[in-house]
């Protein structure tokens, strides 16, 4: 009975009628009244902080003022910095295959090897000396295996050459200069060409139509143009001494497009040096082209 008495107190006690009178202290005249009750008074104060936390909630979902809330993660944030990530990944992927292209490129101009992959880069590359490395029995087997490897690409090479004659286009071969022939196609030597001597200032064309992808200067080769033609077909000119066309440009058969010299360090005298490439592969040009 106590305790209903009290709780029927406490709620009679909210329901009490009280009067809040603001008052000149001077005049003691009275400027305004209110009657409130305790629970007028808790209701206003629970509304008010209702309305506080409906609108900060309201703030923190719906405007951007979210993003500076630590730790708090956006979805639309999420979904693009994830297809940025995919986006970057992409581009990455082809910029290492046309540097892998471009870097193929140099190697033919120069007369390197050519990679399948780019390398990554060695801290230190003289902890990699195959020389300090003791021979084995499985050294011997490898290089058994080499050597087979060697003659299966010479017949590759042979193969290819014969692949050329069968494209499905007949290729009439322009003559890119006249002249004799001073060092023949060896590819077991790795010279993929053939030097051809003619007089100074004389004009060489391009064998076929196709665009530029080379026209540069390099230490070992000279001034070098690189043209890619159709079914895969690459040719080279070397050691020239002045190029006419540039990276880029369309020529057609028999368009003059360098003017022969004697540049690059692997360079004996005047003459050029000619490559024919096909599907990756050098093939023997005085087999399609007479210089004479």
């Amino acid at each position: 009975m106590d305790k209903e008495r009290k709780e029927t107190g406490f709620f009679k006690k909210l329901h009490h009628k009280y009067r809040l009178v603001i008052m000149n202290n001077e005049t003691l005249e009275e400027k305004l009244s209110i009657r409130l009750t305790r629970f007028n008074v808790f209701l206003a104060i629970g509304t008010v902080f209702f309305l506080l936390i409906v609108g900060t909630i309201y703030f923190i979902a719906f405007t951007p003022l979210r993003e500076y809330i630590p730790g708090y993660a956006d979805f639309n944030t999420r979904q693009v910095l994830r297809e940025l990530t995919m986006r970057a990944d992409s581009l990455e992927k082809d910029l290492r295959q046309k540097d892998l292209f471009i870097m193929n490129i140099r190697n033919i101009v120069e007369g390197r090897d050519l990679i399948e992959e780019i390398p990554d880069t060695v801290s230190d590359p003289d902890a990699f000396l195959i020389g300090e490395l003791p021979r084995s029995r499985e050294d011997s087997l490898l290089r058994a295996e080499m050597e087979m490897a060697a003659e299966i690409e010479n017949a590759y090479w042979t193969s290819n050459e014969q692949a050329l004659l069968r494209t499905p286009d007949h290729f009439s071969f322009y003559p890119p200069i006249t002249g004799m022939i001073t060092s023949h196609f060896n590819a077991l030597k790795s010279h993929f060409g053939v030097d051809v001597v003619a007089d100074h200032d004389e004009i060489i064309k391009a064998t076929l139509d196709g665009m530029v992808i080379f026209s540069s200067w390099t230490a070992e080769t000279g001034y070098t143009i690189g043209i890619q033609h159709a079914h895969n077909i690459i040719s080279i000119y070397k050691h020239n001494s002045q190029l006419l066309k540039e990276q880029g440009n369309f020529v057609e058969a028999g368009e003059p497009i360098a003017i022969i010299g004697d540049t690059g360090l692997f360079s004996t005298g005047t003459h050029l040096h000619f490559e024919l490439w096909f599907n990756g592969i050098p093939v023997n040009p005085a087999d399609y082209i007479s210089f004479q």
